[in-house]
C-alpha cells in the first residue's frame, strides 16, 4: 500500500514539475500558498507562535543555565549532584548516575527497586 501511495505522489509531482500544463498548475498552487502565507490572519498566528516560542526559550534557557552552574560547582568541589564526595571516575561525569553507573536522563533519577 505504501508503494502505491508513493508512486501516486511521485507521478503527481512529476506531472506538476515536468509538463507545461503541470508547470501552470504549480505556479497557480504557488500563488495560492503565497497569498495564504501573506494573509493577515495567518501572519497573526505566526507572530503569536514566534512570541510563545521566544518566551518558552527564555524560560527554559534560564533554568538550563541554573542547572549548568549547579553541576559545574559540584564538579569543581568534587561532590556528586547528591552531595556525596566522588570516588570513581564516573562520579566526575554529571551525566552518569554514580550508584547505577547509568546515564541520567534530563536530570531525573529513576527509582530503583
Amino acid at each position: 500500500m505504501k508503494g502505491k501511495v508513493a508512486f501516486a505522489i511521485g507521478a503527481g509531482v512529476g506531472y506538476v514539475l515536468g509538463t507545461r500544463a503541470g508547470r501552470g498548475q504549480f505556479e497557480k498552487i504557488k500563488g495560492w500558498a503565497n497569498d495564504a502565507w501573506h494573509d493577515p490572519r495567518v501572519q497573526g498566528y505566526v507572530q503569536e507562535a514566534e512570541t510563545q516560542a521566544a518566551q518558552f526559550a527564555k524560560q527554559q534557557g534560564a533554568a538550563l543555565k541554573d542547572k549548568a552552574v549547579e553541576v559545574a560547582k559540584s564538579a569543581v568541589s568534587g561532590k556528586t549532584a547528591d552531595g556525596k564526595w566522588s570516588s570513581t571516575p564516573e562520579a566526575d561525569d554529571p551525566a552518569v548516575d554514580v550508584q547505577a553507573g547509568e546515564p541520567v536522563v534530563d536530570g531525573w533519577d529513576r527509582e530503583r527497586p
